[in-house]
């Protein structure tokens, strides 16, 4: 199979402190060239401690909706900081979560990062959950400052006129785990149409195992799993599916 790129991995979660070392070299054994690495925290992104390997580490710092309670707002100037310092760092993973308290701060903070990413001309990295009506009127008022590409949402889970929605703003589609359950028919169809160059793939490990690993910690290893999934709901070859999304998410994030 052709390098892969896991557009979505918390490789800096206390999950991978015993064995980061060891799971990244599972990754490089299955083909994982590169790893992008959200933040979700002030506090966890000075946490981070990777250790070295031949895989490609890119880096995004944002305000994550499941730790609103962390969240003040001096951490946007400290994500403003983290974009002036580093040309190629992303925003995100940021969004709105339905299940997270404080909506209305969840959305000040995130008009705010979104904001950034239109000044400093960054992809963002869009989580939602029971959110993507607002998150998607929100960011159709940055449509004419947004970069380009604009970004990814992050395991999409909807309807091909949602993912439509997204691409109309000029974001990829984040493909995970989920394509692997059955009951996720609506979301396994929309992705089976939706063109290769929208596409990205991530595992969200240590989060959303593939379908028969449920209980079990997720890791980039897996990701040619996911690979395989999505050439069956294609009924395209995992060669031109990791050659095309890896290309798509160097593109966004990477070699620009």
């Amino acid at each position: 199979m052709n390098a892969l790129f896991d557009s979505h991995c918390h490789l800096d979660f206390d999950d991978f402190a015993e064995d980061r070392t060891a799971v990244l070299q599972r990754a490089h054994s299955a083909g994982i060239v590169a790893i992008m690495i959200p933040g979700v925290s002030r506090q966890q992104s000075h946490q981070r401690n990777i250790p070295e390997s031949p895989i490609e580490l890119y880096f995004g710092y944002g305000l994550h909706p499941y730790f609103i309670d962390q969240h003040s707002s001096t951490d946007i100037e400290w994500v403003e900081q983290q974009l002036q310092q580093q040309p190629n760092a992303v925003v995100g993973e940021v969004g709105l979560d339905q299940h997270c308290p404080d909506y209305d701060k969840q959305k000040q903070l995130f008009i705010a990062q979104v904001a950034l990413a239109c000044q400093f001309r960054r992809p963002l990295i869009i989580h939602h959950r029971q959110s993507q009506a607002d998150l998607l009127k929100i960011l159709k008022q940055y449509r004419a400052t947004l970069p380009s590409p604009a970004g990814v949402i992050h395991a999409f889970s909807g309807s091909y006129e949602q993912a439509q929605a997204w691409l109309d703003l000029g974001f990829m589609i984040g493909v995970g785990g989920l394509i692997s359950y059955t009951r996720a028919n609506k979301t396994r169809q929309a992705i089976a149409r939706l063109p290769l160059s929208a596409l990205l793939l991530e595992t969200d490990a240590p989060d959303m195992p593939l379908a028969g690993f449920q209980g079990q910690r997720n890791e980039p290893a897996q990701l040619k799993r996911v690979v395989q999934v999505l050439a069956q709901l294609t009924a395209v070859s995992e060669c031109e599916l990791a050659e095309q999304t890896t290309a798509n998410a160097y593109h966004l994030f990477g070699r620009r």
